[in-house]
């Protein structure tokens, strides 16, 4: 088995539209080719890299990593004495993934990293959440890095990047127990010591994923008698150092593997990253931005395991004298959840190449001033990175809770049962349209390109592209009914707009997110398969209907909504209070 060869979906993407551009910018004209005999010297050897790294950790995946799933499952991690112990399997899966070399691999070669753009990151990401959610945490949280490589100072890149190269753990301590989604209230309190010659830092971080690791990004108070954003800065804080110690362990419902812990700081040593106060205003949301795509790739990783699972159940499984896989509820839901995972992949990929192009130039713009055009090509790649990053987070992350659901009822009682895999995906999944921002604030996040119309401009732009040119008349069928769900999308966008009420824009913004989302999805469904039919025409015709379905309800609703319909909700609200 290979987690990466068994699944030619994922290579496809290594053909995505913007792939020559993007590696060209990451790889600065292949100038690492002189220096390092590991570097590609063009573009097609870039590409060989890149699957060679993808198939060795297909195998890491499949053969240790997934191996391993069960038994880190039930045992845990644990507590002894202020620090947390991973499950005895975890270490296998550290240790197998750092003599694979994939520790540090979005960093540059100078410092020891494979210089890996974050649409193959994410490929690594998917594959390694297919064996196990939970590790890949673990292992996910080393981008944390990119935060620090940015904003932090040579000297700290210098000293910190190449550890997480060798294979050392990173963390993001961002949450406290008076401060969860809203982090302007964080208070853990950074004091500079002129004594030390560094930062102090006191309080407590709860809900820390992989809390114990080796080197934090924290975010803390510098400035004293504040009490929103500004006064926030972020810290590295160094495990060696000392001042920190894990008080709990959460137990969860899933993602066992995955240590999340509640940490103690006092007089923590700790290191400025950046400039004091803008810990939140900048860096977060670089770090969260980063998260967010690393959870949507996590969740694919499900969504497809998820679907495997199904799938093989289904064709064994044999009921009033035929498989289930014959019965058409059962392949009904089996072609969605394909769908699903096809649709969803391809906005997790555009999105990735859309964040490598303004990284890879806002990197370039570090040792040369960039030309006009190249200081545009960056607005217009960041812009829609913003744009399409709670999409792919949010969408993905409902996509794997319903893929596993469907798991499990394809399994009937047997996936109500312990002993098979179909359960853990599910208690897995059900954190992923919660943490680094539950789907309800990705809607918050998108809305507003939604509302402006950038959203409606970015459909029409890519309804129009050549890529969309289709030859094939079954295609061209379902991208004219595309072009129909865009006429319905754009009068629900105005019914919308005319309201002129926040609280009804806020209550139906979630309507309008789902539909946006599956708009996009589905063109960039048959832009695939219009590529690939052999691998993403089933799923095309599949998600297409799926999302007319689901857009003209929508509409529908929109359509018929009115502002004072608002009140028989909040009377509905206040019954259920008495």
């Amino acid at each position: 088995m290979n987690y990466y060869s068994d699944h030619p979906e994922i290579a496809f993407h290594l053909n995505h539209p913007l792939m020559k551009r993007l590696v060209e910018l990451k790889e600065k004209g292949y100038e690492d080719k002189d220096k390092f005999d590991y570097a590609p010297v063009d573009f097609e050897d870039a590409i060989e890299n890149y699957k060679q790294i993808l198939d060795i950790t297909g195998d890491v995946a499949a053969n240790i990593i997934a191996q391993n799933a069960e038994s880190v499952d039930l045992e845990g991690p644990h507590l002894e004495n202020g620090r947390m112990i991973y499950a005895s399997k975890t270490f296998e899966n550290i240790d197998a993934t750092r003599k694979a070399g994939l520790w540090g691999v979005s960093m540059p070669r100078r410092y020891g990293g494979l210089n890996l753009p974050n649409v193959v990151f994410s490929m690594l990401s998917e594959v390694i959440s297919a064996a196990d959610a939970g590790f890949q945490n673990i292992w996910s949280l080393q981008s944390c890095i990119d935060t620090l490589y940015e904003f932090g100072s040579e000297e700290q890149r210098q000293k910190y990047i190449p550890r997480i190269c060798a294979g050392e753990t990173m963390s993001m301590d961002l949450t406290e127990p008076d401060a969860g989604s809203d982090l302007q209230r964080v208070m853990l309190k950074a004091t500079y010591s002129e004594k030390d010659g560094c930062w102090l830092l006191n309080g407590v971080k709860r809900f820390i994923t992989n809390g114990d690791s080796d080197i934090h990004l924290v975010l803390a108070r510098s400035e004293e008698g504040t009490k929103d954003g500004r006064g926030l800065s972020m810290f590295i804080y160094d495990k060696r150092q000392g001042g920190v110690n894990v008080r709990h362990i959460e137990h969860k419902l899933g993602i066992h593997g995955s240590p999340t812990c509640e940490l103690t700081y006092k007089n923590a040593r700790a290191e400025l990253c950046g400039s004091t106060r803008l810990g939140l205003i900048k860096y977060v949301m670089a770090l969260m931005n980063g998260a967010r795509l690393g959870i949507a790739a996590q969740s694919v990783g499900v969504e497809q395991e998820a679907y495997n699972e199904g799938l093989a159940y289904a064709k064994e499984r044999a009921q009033f004298g035929q498989k289930i896989i014959e019965f058409p509820a059962v392949y009904d839901m089996l072609s969605r959840m394909k769908a699903k995972l096809d649709a969803g992949r391809a906005l997790l990929y555009q999105t990735a190449a859309y964040v490598d192009i303004y990284k890879a130039l806002e990197d370039i713009e570090r040792d040369r001033k960039l030309t006009p055009e190249e200081k545009q090509e960056l607005k217009k790649y960041q812009r829609l990175a913003d744009a399409f990053t709670p999409l792919a987070k949010g969408m993905n992350s409902e996509y794997a809770n319903q893929n596993a659901y469907d798991a499990i009822s394809i399994h009937g009682g047997s996936g109500f049962i312990m002993e098979y895999k179909s359960q853990r995906l599910y208690r897995d999944a059900r954190i992923f349209s919660i943490y680094e921002g539950t789907t309800q604030l990705q809607v918050v996040a998108a809305i507003r390109y939604i509302i402006n119309g950038t959203m409606l401009a970015n459909i029409k732009e890519m309804a129009a592209s050549e890529e969309l040119k289709v030859k094939s008349d079954k295609l061209a069928a379902l991208l004219a009914r595309v072009e129909k769900m865009v006429e319905v999308y754009e009068q629900a966008l105005n019914n919308v707009k005319v309201l002129e009420n926040q609280d009804a824009i806020d209550f139906l913004s979630r309507r309008l997110y789902d539909m946006t989302c599956e708009i996009v999805m589905s063109l960039l469904i048959i832009r695939d398969a219009a590529k690939a039919p052999e691998l993403f025409e089933k799923s095309a015709n599949v998600y297409v209907r799926m999302a007319e379905e689901d857009v003209i309800g929508k509409a529908a609703y929109i359509a018929a909504f009115r502002s004072e319909d608002l009140d028989s909700f909040r009377a509905a609200e206040k019954a259920t209070e008495q």
